[in-house]
């Protein structure tokens, strides 16, 4: 490739454009990329339920420990098809780019796609480029569809009181790691993002357990998810304070800059609710950190509230604004 860097050229559709998706991705994606360069792609679907989905992907900065925009897009949409229930297949990416972007961080991100796909098992089947000016684009914009069968279906009109909430691991990394990138602070502890595909995980219980409901707690973090759950219910959500998994460098920032991890972006978490005589069980196969945080109650109906390490009750209401904008 001539260029070291995005120009309008490459988005023009002519010889620049073939070799950009020729030369770096076909190349980069290799197995994990499409089998031809038509501009649809023709898929045997299995018998079953259609579970589809897409997202955009904005993150800032592009890199950061534990990942980059190129493991976000696809963990990000894989999550969002296996808190479904169901097995993810096939991806399409979609990629804006801004004129100025180094060809060598491009590739970068192109690596972390095919590996992130590779991890998941899925198939990155037809995708898009295009090119604008350079100051209107931050870099690189993503967007992936994707597309999955379900395999276990959720019941959360079957969730009732007793009930038992799980996380699959620590609380708020992901955005706490942005968070100390963009303001530039520095810890002794090492703090990344748990960026990751969760659908092996997440297979691996559902095989075994009956889950009534799930959610990967993103934007809003896990305190705006379980609103979400909780919403117009004649049952509350009464989580444990002391039951809350955070890393050290999480609980530093929470002591020191006042921040609640609970709204804190998770890109590599699952939140489930199961009966309570499966709740070990699944404990068992989620692993690490994964804790109980909290049952569903009689009391406090439609609210998520949090039974604090000074035995006192506070309502977690919905994230009314966005405390570190573009996590993901």
């Amino acid at each position: 490739m001539v260029n070291d860097k995005i120009i309008l050229g490459h988005g023009s559709g002519g010889r620049l454009t073939q070799e950009l998706v020729r030369d770096l991705f076909c190349k980069y994606l290799g197995e994990a990329g499409p089998s031809s360069l038509d501009d649809s792609a023709v898929l045997d679907f299995p018998e079953g339920k259609l579970v589809y989905t897409t997202d955009s992907y904005v993150v800032s900065p592009l890199e950061f420990p534990g990942g980059d925009i190129g493991t976000l897009c696809i963990a990000g949409t894989v999550n969002d098809l296996a808190v479904m229930g169901a097995k993810p297949l096939w991806l399409s990416l979609g990629v804006i780019l801004e004129a100025g972007l180094p060809i060598h961080a491009l590739k970068k991100i192109v690596q972390s796609i095919a590996r992130t796909a590779e991890v998941a098992g899925v198939q990155i089947v037809c995708g898009d480029t295009k090119v604008v000016e350079y100051g209107k684009g931050d870099g690189i914009y993503i967007n992936t569809s994707g597309v999955g069968v379900l395999t276990a279906e959720c019941l959360p009109e079957s969730i009732q009181p007793g009930d038992k909430i799980l996380v699959s691991g620590t609380i708020g990394d992901h955005g706490m790691t942005l968070l100390t990138l963009r303001k530039g602070f520095e810890l002794e502890l090492e703090l990344k993002s748990d960026c990751a595909p969760l659908n092996g995980l997440i297979e691996n219980v559902t095989a075994e357990v009956g889950v009534k409901w799930m959610r990967d707690p993103t934007r809003g973090g896990v305190a705006t998810a379980l609103n979400e759950l909780a919403e117009g219910r004649e049952w509350g959500l009464l989580l444990q304070e002391d039951a809350l998994p955070f890393s050290e460098p999480v609980r530093g920032l929470e002591e020191l800059l006042g921040l609640d991890p609970l709204y804190s972006a998770n890109e590599g978490k699952v939140l489930m609710v199961v009966d309570a005589g499966n709740a070990e069980k699944a404990l068992s196969l989620l692993g690490g950190d994964a804790a109980v945080i909290g049952e569903v109650t009689e009391a406090h109906a439609g609210k998520v509230v949090l039974n604090t390490t000074m035995d006192t009750l506070r309502t977690l209401g919905v994230l009314t604004s966005d405390p570190l904008p573009r996590i993901c």
